[in-house]
């Protein structure tokens, strides 16, 4: 664990910023006793590709729909 002064912290940020992507416990402390962790977030949107496998898609996807015929030119 890496427990640090948020005044020191203000010039290490980059440097505290990899040590918590590598798995390290980063406490920021402020003068008033407060601290926080410094964690990483993991990415919010899936990956590209990641539900290969998992949608499968009908035969008859683009076949226009018996319920829509009366709206049909």
């Amino acid at each position: 664990m890496h427990k640090i002064d948020i005044k020191e912290a203000e010039g290490r940020l980059a440097e505290l910023f990899a040590e918590a992507a590598h798995g390290e416990e980063v406490i920021i402390t402020r003068s008033d006793g407060l601290s926080f962790k410094l964690v990483p977030v993991p990415e919010a949107r899936p990956k590209f590709g990641s539900a290969r496998g998992f949608v499968e898609m009908s035969e008859d996807f683009d076949a226009p729909l018996e319920d829509f015929d009366e709206y049909a030119p």
